[in-house]
């Protein structure tokens, strides 16, 4: 498992869906993941620190595993299954301590990085998911970028509306 960030969240000018963007810890590794608006507002309400009158359903979350004694330890993104629409679903995973004991609890990926963030635990991503939906920027990316050649952008493209 290799440790991500949360980078941004990006919002679809095509379609306005959303994704989350992480970051490969010190490496210029991307992992972008599609996701909900409400999750999308959650993150960024935290990441950004903007009050809230009322807890949110996140908040909800941490605050029933911590009355219960639990600790969130991690969050994992561990697979990508193929669907048969020809895209992927992503699978997290919560990583729980209850009494010295870790437990796992199957997420949406986007609900365990709400979480994660709320909590300040740390995010990983198996390295066969990195692997197969990772990003890695061309070295020549801003030399592409001035010269208006953006045809290194039309895989990823092509891929965020399928």
């Amino acid at each position: 498992m290799i440790e991500v960030k949360v980078d941004s969240i990006r919002v679809s000018l095509l379609s306005s869906r959303r994704l989350v963007v992480l970051q490969e810890i010190d490496v210029e590794r991307y992992l972008p993941i599609w996701i909900g608006d409400a999750e999308a507002d959650s993150i960024t309400i935290k990441l950004q620190e903007m009050p809230i009158s009322r807890p949110l359903t996140h908040d909800l979350l941490k605050n029933v595993i911590e009355a219960l004694g639990a600790q969130v330890v991690r969050v994992a993104i561990s697979d990508l299954v193929d669907n048969e629409e020809g895209g992927g679903t992503f699978i997290g995973r919560l990583i729980l301590d209850i009494d010295g004991e870790e437990v796992e609890v199957d997420s949406r990926p986007s609900d365990a990085i709400a979480l994660a963030v709320r909590v300040e635990a740390p995010i990983f991503v198996a390295e066969s998911v990195l692997e197969r939906a990772g990003i890695v920027p061309s070295e020549n990316l801003e030399e592409s970028y001035q010269s208006g050649d953006l045809s290194i952008f039309r895989d990823f493209i092509d891929g965020l509306e399928s």
